[in-house]
């Protein structure tokens, strides 16, 4: 966790940076960035930030750096040549992509297909062939009115599906650029990094990696040996709403951090505690100031899903929850006395 204090001496120095006749800040972090946040406050740009850019996506990601979050949330999917790469749904869906224009490539359009499932799995794709996707593309309009698909200065115009090693690279990189100003840059340099196995029980084909339900799988294997290659453990948190994959990444790991999902309200806080998560993190709407207690005790930090109404912001913070996963951390980050 990021100590606000720090932000406080940052926020001194000068943003300006770059090549003459640049500007370096082309997002600026809110002034009201430590105004009714407690200190140590996980602010979570979901799916980077997918109220202002497309999800999952380099742009979406370098725009939640570029608002200065202190984590970046993210979905892990597999590919069949052994690529851990981001994408929150199991498959390729045309509201989202489509095949990136002058690409030849031996996979269906996904505006072509008349449902679901005819070849779209990202397990059974290999990572060749899912760099044929351009994924630009707003689901939700009515949800998402702020949007937008255009360049970013780093990332430029690349809405393809990213690994977890480019995204990795992508930061360190970020934090090294001159056209970042210096607040920036030094965020990026201990952003952490919530990221999701999207291992689900009932259907195996999400992964399709031969887990066995207890041992990690090649799966949590290429993760956790990314997470090494990057020395990001001690940045990282692995969360999932299919907790084997959880106990299984304990298992081998003792470190690392691991965060528990959950949509309902019956959680089983104890056993999280017990197998080894630090965190919970439920459906916002399911929680109670008895349940947020009660996890603290267990000495879990607690984390909602997925808040977008500041009035939602405020309250959450007032009953003492330890971060806010958000499509709009702008808005959280603006949040004013």
């Amino acid at each position: 966790m990021k100590k606000l204090a720090l932000w406080l001496l940052l926020l001194l120095v000068s943003c300006s940076g770059g090549n003459e006749g640049e500007t370096a800040v082309t997002t600026p972090i809110p002034d009201a960035i430590t105004s009714s946040l407690p200190a140590g406050f996980d602010i979570e740009g979901h799916r980077g930030a997918r109220g202002l850019k497309p999800e999952n996506t380099l742009p979406a990601y370098e725009t939640a750096l570029d608002l200065g979050v202190t984590t970046l949330e993210l979905d892990l999917h597999y590919t069949s040549d052994g690529v851990v790469v981001i994408w929150h749904d199991d498959e390729i869906e045309k509201d989202k992509c489509g095949l990136a224009p002058g690409v030849d490539s031996d996979v269906p359009d996904p505006d072509s297909l008349v449902k679901w499932g005819e070849g779209l799995f990202i397990s059974q794709l290999t990572r060749e062939q899912t760099q044929a996707f351009r994924c630009d593309r707003n689901p939700d309009p009515g949800k998402f009115p702020d949007q937008n698909n255009a360049p970013t200065p780093l990332a430029g115009d690349d809405y393809g599906l990213v690994s977890l090693e480019e995204l990795f690279q992508f930061v360190a990189d970020y934090a090294q650029s001159e056209q970042k100003g210096d607040v920036q840059r030094a965020n990026a340099a201990q952003v952490q990094f919530n990221i999701e196995t999207k291992r689900k029980p009932d259907k195996p084909l999400a992964i399709d990696d031969g887990f066995d339900g207890e041992h990690p799988g090649p799966f949590e294997l290429e993760v956790l040996r990314l997470v090494e290659q990057f020395g990001l453990e001690d940045r990282v948190i692995i969360q999932s709403f299919d907790h084997r994959s959880l106990w299984a990444i304990r298992s081998v790991n003792d470190n690392i951090r691991l965060a528990a999902l959950t949509s309902k309200g019956n959680a089983d806080l104890v056993g999280f505690a017990e197998k080894g998560a630090n965190i919970w993190s439920p459906k916002a709407s399911t929680l109670t100031q008895a349940l947020i207690d009660k996890a603290h005790k267990l000495s879990l930090l607690v984390i909602p899903w997925t808040v977008n109404d500041p009035d939602d912001m405020r309250d959450l913070i007032a009953m003492g929850v330890d971060g806010i996963i958000s499509d709009r951390p702008d808005v959280l980050l603006g949040l004013a006395d």
